[in-house]
């Protein structure tokens, strides 16, 4: 990297977009912004100084904000972030420019969620710069990003990613396979069937769900780790838990009937005012503010780790 101010490129200003963007600014990276619509464009800077004083994060490095990937000054560019919509298509139409765009030595990268970083980066031909940095919602709180390496990319890449998300205060997990939805969406993902089979057998509904994981083991899990916690209790006894409980968990191959109806029928949740519950302005308002507030205690909590706080 360069050594002056090191430039990161951040393609897409959307919500994950923009919080990667306030990621490295607050590590003193200047940023460039490649968002094409117009409207969001005009938004960003009052989204970007409102989001950093509630971080409470210094003034940083400075984000500027270009419509298109051409508008660029690539000359000096340390590392781009892709955070384009989750189309294969457009994710590789995005790569094939960025590698004509790009510096030779900058290290591209994805913030794919499920997509195999092997598949976006088919046909490039230096596909051992190519990763994933998947960063999670919203990026500047969540300490958490996801390294991943496709059997092209350079070891030495993935060492050099994990150690500047450390110097960003992040803690980064390495995924040594490349497979579908990495760690965190794959774990989610089981989570989620059996927790959306327990709402459609009628069993708890979504708020007493929400409470049992934010109010038993999701407590402990900010704590420690499932497998840690584990090693507290006994995989005895958790081994005999699970022979008689595996066989009766939901392994359904497809998403759930009441989650494909409630898309058919325009229930996306907050963002059209209706999911499993109804959400005003003002009540969606009131829970992102205490979303982000439990986000913010919970990092304090973290930070005393030393794996998240950067000096380990």
């Amino acid at each position: 990297m360069s050594e002056q101010i090191p430039r990161a490129v951040v393609i897409g200003g959307g919500t994950m977009g923009s919080g990667i963007a306030l990621v490295f600014s607050a590590g003193g990276w200047t940023v460039d912004i490649v968002e094409p619509s117009a409207k969001r464009r005009a938004a960003l800077p009052v989204f970007l100084e409102d989001s950093r004083r509630r971080m409470g994060a210094p003034a940083g490095g400075r984000i500027g904000v270009v419509a298109a990937l051409t508008d660029v000054a690539w000359n000096g560019v340390d590392l781009v972030s892709e955070s384009a919509p989750e189309d294969i298509a457009v994710k590789q139409e995005v790569f094939a420019a960025l590698e004509r765009l790009a510096p030779a030595q900058a290290p591209l990268t994805s913030n794919s969620s499920t997509l195999l970083i092997s598949d976006i980066g088919r046909g490039l031909e230096t596909r051992s710069r190519m990763l994933g940095l998947h960063f999670l919602m919203p990026a500047q709180f969540v300490p958490l990003v996801e390294v991943i390496g496709s059997e092209h990319t350079d070891p030495k890449l993935i060492d050099r990613m994990c150690e500047l998300m450390r110097r960003l205060g992040k803690r980064p997990v390495r995924v040594n396979r490349d497979l579908i939805g990495f760690l965190v969406n794959r774990i989610q993902s089981a989570l989620m069937r059996e927790a959306i089979s327990l709402i459609e057998k009628g069993v708890a509904s979504a708020e007493d769900i929400d409470a049992a994981v934010r109010y038993g083991f999701g407590f402990r899990y900010a704590a420690c780790g499932p497998i840690t916690q584990k090693e507290h209790s006994g995989w005895d006894i958790s081994c005999k838990l699970y022979r008689a409980v595996f066989p009766t968990l939901c392994n359904d191959a497809r998403p759930s009937p009441l989650i494909e109806q409630m898309i058919a029928a325009g229930h996306y949740g907050m963002k059209v005012g209706q999911g499993f519950m109804q959400w005003d302005d003002a009540g969606i308002a009131r829970e992102k503010a205490r979303y982000e507030k439990a986000l913010r205690a919970t990092l304090a909590i973290l930070e005393t780790d030393s794996s998240v706080s950067g000096k380990g």
